[in-house]
């Protein structure tokens, strides 16, 4: 099968040759290189190391890391098969708890599954990649409606600030918040781009400065204790963000960090946006108590680049999100419009639930 048409100079993963090759986003911005995955575990590991991540990509990574699964069971029924590919999408699912695009692609590939009556083991597993390239797509064209959605909202000349990295390559290919972003700049809106380091893991730093100085995106990089001060300067005009879970009620669960950038956003009076395709929205959650967070090692936390910066023997807390309440959000970019307060009722409309 040929790869999917990319829509991105950056393809944060491609399907070649039978099998999903994904950015390996742990060696960005100094190395650029693709991990070879021929096997489901090998996806499962990508997804655990962060080598690809961001709720969007870390779902289609899934879709495709199911088909590879698939592809290598061997089954005399298709009982049976759909027994085995269950339990490789469990595998896949416990891989990370708190972006709700893994759960969400998974289920929708196992629809799929169920859903064809086909007891031909070969047709039931082009059936499951045909899936994953529906979601890859679907992701592309979900980002682009985004963008124009969402840039409207900008003023020219804008000074915006970002955290961590929602861009190409936390999705398949444009971005959520730094979609929005592109579109704004393609608009010729005169865009500057403030990025937050966003520790532990330096997505922002890394990634995000890489991705606009790709696209000749003018960009500062600011430590996350700068944030403030930048703000009570004047030099912010609105803050935009994406997210990995987004409850019913609009409380949002992004990248450790976003809660504090949200309440100084109050504090001085900015607009703060939030950029998440539908699939992110999980109306099962009431609200962001209920979003499960996700602890992650201590050395994320005690070492920088391999480096020991902490005391040995230093107890360490590292939640990997937090969690933005409703009331601070200015409005949720969504593919199919823009939701504002009350998100219980105007993300319910644009999800068709009214």
């Amino acid at each position: 099968m040929k790869a999917v048409e990319r829509m991105s100079q950056m393809e944060t993963m491609r399907w070649v040759d039978g099998r999903l090759e994904i950015l390996d986003q742990t060696l960005l911005p100094e190395t650029a290189e693709y991990i070879k995955c021929e096997h489901y575990e090998t996806v499962c590991d990508a997804i655990r190391r962060l080598s690809v991540r961001g709720a969007p990509a870390i779902g289609a990574a899934a879709a495709y890391g199911l088909a590879l699964g698939a592809n290598a069971v061997q089954a005399a029924s298709r009982e049976v098969f759909i027994t085995a590919v269950e339990k490789i999408a469990g595998d896949l699912a416990a891989t990370r708890p708190t972006a709700v695009n893994l759960q969400w692609a998974l289920d929708r590939m196992l629809e799929t599954l169920r859903g064809n009556t086909n007891d031909n083991i070969n047709d039931l597993k082009k059936a499951l990649l045909e899936e994953a390239h529906a979601i890859y797509r679907e992701d592309l064209e979900s980002n682009r409606r985004m963008g124009e959605f969402g840039q409207t909202l900008f003023p020219d000349n804008a000074a915006v600030l970002t955290h961590c990295n929602a861009g190409a390559l936390a999705t398949a290919g444009l971005g959520t918040a730094l979609g929005v972003i592109r579109a704004a700049h393609k608009a010729g809106k005169n865009v500057h781009v403030y990025a937050d380091e966003t520790r532990p893991l330096l997505q922002g730093a890394r990634l995000t400065t890489w991705e606009m100085l790709q696209e000749n995106i003018p960009v500062t990089l600011l430590t996350d204790n700068m944030a403030g001060y930048l703000m009570a300067q004047g030099k912010v005009d609105l803050v935009i963000v994406g997210a990995d879970r987004i409850a019913a009620n609009g409380d949002v669960a992004n990248k450790i960090g976003t809660y504090g950038v949200a309440v100084l956003a109050r504090e001085h009076n900015i607009p703060f946006y939030v950029a998440a395709p539908m699939s992110t929205i999980d109306f099962n959650i009431a609200s962001g108590r209920d979003i499960p967070i996700e602890t992650r090692d201590e050395q994320e936390v005690t070492h920088i680049a391999g480096k020991r910066v902490a005391p040995e023997g230093v107890k360490v807390w590292n939640p990997a999100f937090d969690v933005t309440p409703a009331r601070l959000v200015t409005a949720i970019i969504t593919d199919r419009g823009v939701a504002r307060p009350p998100y219980i009722d105007s993300l319910a409309a644009l999800a068709g639930k009214e």
